[in-house]
């Protein structure tokens, strides 16, 4: 028989992403979804689907919350999904053959990365550095944590050679503008208890340096010469706001620092 699967998610307020991404795991042995106080159907759509762990509780931050859906986790391998992602049909093949070999012999590799292909207003994003956006998702249970300092984008962390699925997960990011605006704002204030911890920015000079120069080139580095512009008009939005999110995120640490040294 083949090794087990666990999908972990997290969610709150996800009933529109939510029945996409649960379809495309039915095949899965479990799925566990740590809810953070949703007021719509995300709770619902998860029992509807089987969910066997479904908790309402208070957002701690993108790591810890991912933590507790790990830790409730019972399967051989784990799938560490987020509510808008989606596995295509090749992509669940292709798991269920590591799952399949796992099984058969000593596993080369007990971790792997995804290529993650990302939607951005109403275009996959494929060029730019930002394709294939690949993120350690499948690992075998116990072998791989969260990096709880890691912020918002922090990755599981697993000691040992990983290997790499060829098969894309969609990423149904950011269908409207406005959804991209604001979780870019709530990504750099997440981020914002790490970089001032590591007192990033915290002179005018860092924030230059951090928060115009290296925005600056980042723009010019995706856009021009990795090919940004390939991905039209929504390529440029894409990467021209990418840059002032990076921006966003030094300046926020630049002035939590300066109000932490003017309190009394």
């Amino acid at each position: 028989m083949p090794a087990t699967l666990s999908v972990a998610m997290i969610a709150r307020n996800e009933e529109k992403n939510l029945p996409r991404t649960l379809s495309s795991v039915r095949w899965a042995d479990e799925i566990v979804i740590v809810d953070s106080g949703s007021v719509d159907r995300t709770p619902e759509i998860a029992r509807e689907f089987g969910a066997k762990h479904s908790f309402n509780r208070n957002f701690e931050g993108h790591p810890q919350q991912k933590t507790i859906a790990i830790n409730q986790c019972t399967s051989d391998w784990i799938l560490l999904l987020d509510a808008d992602e989606v596995v295509t049909p090749e992509l669940a093949a292709e798991i269920r053959q590591v799952l399949e070999k796992s099984e058969q012999d000593k596993p080369e590799f007990t971790a792997y990365w995804l290529p993650r292909l990302n939607l951005f207003m109403d275009r996959w994003v494929r060029h730019g550095g930002f394709y294939p956006d690949h993120k350690l998702r499948l690992f075998k249970r116990g072998s791989a944590v969260m990096d709880v300092k890691g912020g918002p984008h922090g990755t599981p962390q697993h000691e040992g050679p990983k290997g790499t699925l060829k098969n894309d997960l969609l990423h149904y990011a950011y269908p409207d503008f406005e959804l991209y605006l604001s979780h870019m704002n709530d990504y750099s204030t997440e981020t914002l208890d790490v970089l001032v911890r590591r007192g990033k920015a915290k002179s005018t000079g860092a924030l230059i340096w951090l928060g115009v120069v290296n925005p600056f080139f980042t723009f010019i580095k995706n856009y021009i010469f990795r090919g940004g512009f390939l991905d039209g008009t929504q390529g440029l939005i894409y990467h021209l706001n990418h840059s002032a999110y990076i921006h966003w995120k030094y300046a926020k640490a630049w002035y939590a620092q300066k109000v932490k040294e003017v309190e009394p």
